[in-house]
């Protein structure tokens, strides 16, 4: 059973140039590799042939996961997003009540994901607890280390 992924309209474009890479150029040159391997002589004892065709099945594979990915992806609709509250796609102002230490992220889909660029995933823990909370309230958060409390700042869409 296949799930429902949603994305921003740049992370969908971003699947989807993988993809046509991986098809139009890494599937040829996978070929050709075999090729090349085949033309080596014997079959039965030749482990260029049996590494390019392991690769190729890896590659087929990578293809087709990401195919079943790409159909089940749909783009947000960010203008239906309701902005009170902590949801996909919010920017999000924290504090650590703990430390006071303020941070600010932003909420997306788990295959976007970059920490060194702000945006966490809703399925992280931190990305969990913030869901659905309001400027103002505290998101308990259970993580490795133990239990944190982060204060809710603002919420903004960009």
């Amino acid at each position: 059973m296949s799930t429902i992924s949603y994305y921003t309209a740049e992370g969908l474009k971003k699947l989807k140039d993988e993809l046509e890479h991986l098809k139009s150029i890494e599937r040829p040159k996978a070929s050709q590799d075999i090729a090349e391997a085949r033309d080596k002589g014997d079959l039965s004892e030749n482990a260029e042939y049996d590494a390019a065709k392991e690769a190729q099945g890896l590659l087929e594979m990578r293809i087709s996961k990401m195919e079943e990915v790409y159909s089940n992806a749909r783009i947000i609709d960010e203008s239906t997003l309701d902005t009170s509250k902590v949801l996909v796609l919010s920017n999000v102002k924290i504090k650590n009540q703990a430390n006071g230490m303020e941070m600010k992220y932003t909420l997306v889909a788990e295959s976007e994901a970059d920490l060194k660029a702000g945006k966490i995933s809703v399925t992280s823990p931190i990305g969990r607890g913030l869901l659905g909370k309001s400027v103002g309230e505290i998101a308990e958060i259970t993580v490795p280390n133990g239990t944190l409390n982060f204060e809710v700042l603002e919420i903004t869409r960009d």
